[in-house]
């Protein structure tokens, strides 16, 4: 049954999340919450990993998913569940967009996928900052003074300025300070 469950919450995934690899972390939140197969905190540290592995997000965080709730199996039918919309999908497009390439409809259809595609996104990225930069159980008994988690807060600020200083670095460079100062601050 987790195979089947894998698949289909990876192929609505795949389906709906338009905008790359960050698009998924909604559906990733959601999945983790409804099926227990990982914590919000766990997710956060999935998305880190996927970030600083080659590859794109979102197959990096299907397998890690997969695998976590399957095995091996699980991480080989998530990452193709994903993938498997988009290749439809590609392939239904191309029969017919020659088409349709100067219909109205399908103009404003592809401009209303872009705002859409940055909601996602923007959704995805709040989340992430919320799970990183806040203590979630003194924000729900309100507890003013303990709500940000103040190291995780000023690593951010630093690497945030050290980046915008110096944005000629290469991501890998930032990636591995950040590693480095988690790892010593044990963060």
């Amino acid at each position: 049954m987790i195979y089947l469950r894998l698949f289909w919450e990876f192929f609505k995934t795949g389906l709906f999340a338009v905008g790359g690899g960050l698009a998924t972390l909604p559906f990733l939140s959601k999945m983790g919450s409804n099926y227990g197969w990982f914590t919000q905190t766990e997710l956060a540290n999935m998305l880190a990993v996927s970030e600083s592995t080659p590859g794109p997000i979102g197959i990096n965080m299907a397998t890690y998913v997969g695998v976590t709730a399957g095995g091996l199996p699980g991480g080989l039918l998530a990452t193709l569940s994903l993938v498997l919309p988009s290749y439809l999908v590609i392939l239904a497009v191309a029969k017919v967009m020659e088409r349709f390439r100067e219909n109205a409809y399908v103009q404003g259809a592809m401009r209303t996928l872009r705002p859409a595609s940055v909601g996602m996104v923007s959704a995805a990225v709040l989340g992430v900052l919320q799970s990183v930069l806040l203590r979630m159980d003194a924000v729900a008994a309100l507890q003013w003074t303990n709500m940000v988690a103040l190291p995780s807060l000023l690593l951010f600020l630093v690497l945030l300025a050290f980046y915008l200083k110096f944005n000629k670095l290469h991501p890998v460079v930032i990636l591995a300070i950040g590693a480095a100062a988690g790892i010593v601050l044990q963060l």
